[in-house]
């Protein structure tokens, strides 16, 4: 149950974005007309098909050599595919990957990957919303991210499943959906999902790909939504807070937030020995290709290496989860906790959200208090950003879940769709359209 405070922050009259409430979405509006059709009009995967979906060898990740003169944003190579999850092949879906460049933290080219997905439905793609979708990914590994998940690969991963419910209400009002690699999927260096500004940039030049994208006919004007959920969380809200100077272009008109990390400092200490000790081990890691100055291996103990090693090569699920309950200084020498270890202080002050109010409208949807597992992001944290954003102007609707084991009891429906956003998709298509 929301707070008293909470609950009159959102329903108040006049409060921003009160007239569109959150709900859990009707049955039949997840399994809309579209959903039904594109199982009806899809098939199961031959055995080739999935098969080359689970290989890890795309030659579509080759990267071209950059010349330096490219502009954020720009298209090297896009490729037709066909969209498969657990291997079946929906129907009446245009899918993309796409290849382009965005900006490093210290202005330097880098190459990031993504997959565009546009519903086929009889609407011209020029009157379509684009949303920036950020899903719950928290891969350091390759091969890991939305262009691979749906694809044919990474199956079993969390983030593709949990990212099933927002995308059939989506498509099934007609929009149009970008999602970044943050970084180039086939690599297998460790990637930096975790780096906000960087993640910010792949978001907003993937966007600016999908418009320049020649077959997708997208409008260059089109509304865009941004909507972001845990580890993506952090990437949209960057993406909202950088958006007025880094893209002016765009036309970002609301952004929906939820569960998302606030500040990293915090989240190490109310993550530390709970049953998502791994995925803040896993943000560590998810920092360091971005931030080297980290050292994190020097501070490791043995067993953190042996898990560090691990997990630098893996997909989140089900990786991440073999820590849970485990105390993060078992992985670091001295029993140290990685909140308070020096070197990494101005890693987490460089992602900090806040510092910047996004012009966009912006709803804020984590949970209400630190009352369930899954709670693993300060409920104050995500009040003190709602209270930034509007200090800096920011038009917020702060509409905060219930995520206590009672309401998961009681009635798991209503609190599962919170958990994966898909109460917020209303409000989105609403502020996007308006």
């Amino acid at each position: 149950m929301a707070t008293p405070a909470a609950a009159a922050d959102a329903a108040a009259p006049g409060a921003p974005g009160a007239d569109v409430p959150n709900q859990p979405p009707a049955l039949g509006q997840v399994f809309n007309g579209f959903v039904v059709g594109a199982f009806q009009d899809g098939r199961m995967a031959t055995r080739s098909e999935f098969s080359r979906g689970l290989d890890a060898n795309d030659p579509f990740y080759a990267e071209p050599k950059l010349t330096g003169a490219e502009k954020p944003g720009t298209l090297l190579k896009w490729e037709r595919v066909d969209v498969q999850f657990t291997g079946f092949r929906p129907g009446n879906v245009d899918a993309y990957k796409l290849m382009y460049v965005t900006t490093g933290l210290h202005g330097d080219k880098q190459i990031s990957t993504g997959i565009l997905m546009i519903p086929r439905d009889g609407r011209d793609n020029a009157d379509r919303t684009l949303v920036g979708y950020q899903m719950a990914n928290d891969a350091v590994g390759g091969y890991c991210h939305p262009s691979t998940m749906w694809t044919g690969g990474d199956p079993a991963d969390g983030a593709s499943w949990s990212a099933l419910g927002p995308l059939a209400l989506m498509f099934g009002k007609g929009m149009a959906v970008m999602s970044t690699d943050i970084g180039n999927d086939g690599s297998l260096a460790p990637h930096s999902p975790f780096a906000g500004k960087f993640a910010g940039h792949a978001n907003l030049d993937g966007l600016r790909a999908a418009l320049a994208l020649p077959p997708a006919g997208l409008n260059k004007h089109a509304p865009i939504g941004e909507f972001g959920i845990a580890g993506g969380g952090v990437g949209a809200a960057f993406a909202a807070e950088q958006a007025a100077e880094y893209a002016p272009e765009l036309n970002i008109k609301a952004t929906v937030l939820e569960g998302m990390v606030v500040d990293e400092r915090n989240f190490m200490r109310v993550a530390n020995g709970s049953v998502g000790s791994g995925f803040a081990f896993a943000t560590l890691l998810g920092l360091e290709p971005s931030y080297p100055e980290m050292k994190l291996d020097e501070k490791l103990s043995p067993l953190g290496r042996t898990v560090a090693d691990y997990y630098r090569t893996q997909c989140q699920t089900p990786a991440y989860f073999t820590l849970p309950y485990v105390p993060l200084g078992a992985l670091f020498k001295g029993g140290q906790n990685p909140a308070d270890i020096p070197d990494f202080q101005a890693v987490y002050d460089d992602n900090l959200l806040g510092t910047r109010a996004p012009k966009s409208k912006v709803l804020v949807a984590s949970c209400a208090a630190d009352d369930s597992p899954m709670s693993l992001v300060p409920a104050a944290d995500s009040r003190n950003l709602v209270a930034q954003y509007r200090a800096g102007g920011t038009d917020v609707s702060y509409q905060p879940t219930d995520c206590s084991m009672t309401r998961m009891l009681t009635n798991l429906y209503g609190w599962g769709t919170d958990l994966f956003g898909m109460q917020t998709v209303e409000w989105l298509d609403a502020n996007t359209r308006g």
